[in-house]
């Protein structure tokens, strides 16, 4: 139960470090003939990736659900105006697809059902017990 739990504290802390770095990146954009958001997709496959890791490494949607809740948490608090004035997260394109597609990610991938079946299902509580 403990390693439940610590594992749990973790994944909100991993999220929310994904969550951190993509707010800060998802602005960058680079023109070559036309604008490309490289910071918004490499953000947005980041944070995919880290989910969609999770979901098939886990047994259960527990870890990427954590994940989830600290990323989209830290994206949250980004969005509110510092005392000096500073936002991190503007209210553009940009910033309205940052806020929004995380989470739906995350709810794609939680609620993504179990591909294993029940032979996998049962081999892997097999494996914990």
């Amino acid at each position: 139960m403990l390693s439940r739990i610590v594992n749990g504290v973790l994944m909100v802390v991993v999220g929310a470090i994904v969550g951190c770095i993509g707010t800060v990146a998802h602005q960058l954009t680079v023109t070559w003939g036309v604008t490309v958001p490289l910071g918004l997709i490499g953000s947005l496959l980041c944070y995919t990736a880290l989910l969609v890791g999770l979901r098939l490494l886990g047994d259960s949607r527990w870890p990427a659900l954590c994940a989830a809740l600290g990323s989209i948490a830290a994206i949250l608090l980004f969005t509110q105006q510092s005392p000096g004035g500073s936002v991190l997260i503007p209210n553009n394109l940009l910033g309205q697809i940052w806020l929004v597609a995380p989470i739906l990610i995350a709810a794609l991938v939680v609620a993504w059902p179990d591909v294993r079946g029940r032979r996998g299902r049962a081999a892997a509580a097999a494996r914990t017990s």
